[in-house]
Parts: C-alpha cells; structure tokens; sequence
C-alpha cells in the first residue's frame, strides 16, 4: 500500500532538489531571476540539458519561467521551498519527540535484576562472585 500525505508534490521537490546542478540554479534565482541562456553560460553542459533541469524545477514548483521576448526567465519559488520546509520540520519535531522520550527513559534508575533462580545455569558474562547461590561448604 502506497501512502500519500502531501500527494505527489513533496516526491517532485525532493527529487529535484536531490541534483546538485538543479539545487544551484534554485540558489541562483532565489537570488535575481536569469534567463535559461545566462544559467547555461555557469554549467559545463549544453543548453538543452540545462532546460531539461530547469523543466525538472519547474515542475516541482521550485521555479517558474515566463517569457520575455525571445528569452524565458526563470525566478525562484520560495513558497515551494516553504512547504518543503514545513514538511521537514514535522519529521524533525516528530524525532526530536522520540529523543525526548529515549531521556526520559535512560534518567530513569535502573531496577534490580531479578534474583536469580537456585537452578538456573550459570551465565558466561557473569562473574562467579555475582551469582546469587554458591556452593556452600
């Protein structure tokens, strides 16, 4: 069974921010939009697969492009990157709740080992001394 909590969205964010070439052209038009030509020119690959990268954003909303003349501008998205944000903050506090609770139990004293039963066999980890019955003279 498939789980869905925030549809296909948070998938297509993650898996185009898992790019380091898609996550730096997010970092560069989250700072001043570009057009698709002036992002090109900072990667050593072609023109077309810089489009394809940008496609990949644009489809994850990261991104958005409108077309000014014969250029396409690409600017950042930052309500994507929010949402994305918020997500990773619930699994945060979700962790954070867990660590809480792995305190909470590990300052609590630690109980006494229950005695020992007269036949049970002696544990290789214990030491002699420690058994609860030894051999009386």
């Amino acid at each position: 069974m498939v789980v869905r909590q925030d549809g296909d969205d948070a998938d297509r964010v993650f898996a185009a921010l898992s790019d380091p070439t898609r996550r730096d052209i997010v970092a560069r038009v989250l700072r001043e939009e570009a057009s698709v030509s002036v992002l090109a020119s900072h990667y050593d690959m072609t023109f077309a697969a810089v489009q394809k990268h940008v496609a990949t954003l644009e489809r994850a909303g990261l991104v958005s492009k409108e077309r000014r003349g014969r250029e396409q501008v690409v600017r950042g998205r930052i309500d994507t990157l929010r949402a994305a944000t918020r997500l990773l903050d619930r699994y945060e506090q979700l962790w954070r709740g867990r660590i809480a609770r792995l305190e909470d139990v590990l300052a609590e004293p630690a109980r006494p080992a229950p005695p020992r039963h007269p036949d049970a066999p002696h544990h290789p980890d214990t030491p002699p001394h420690l058994d609860t019955e030894q051999d009386a003279p």
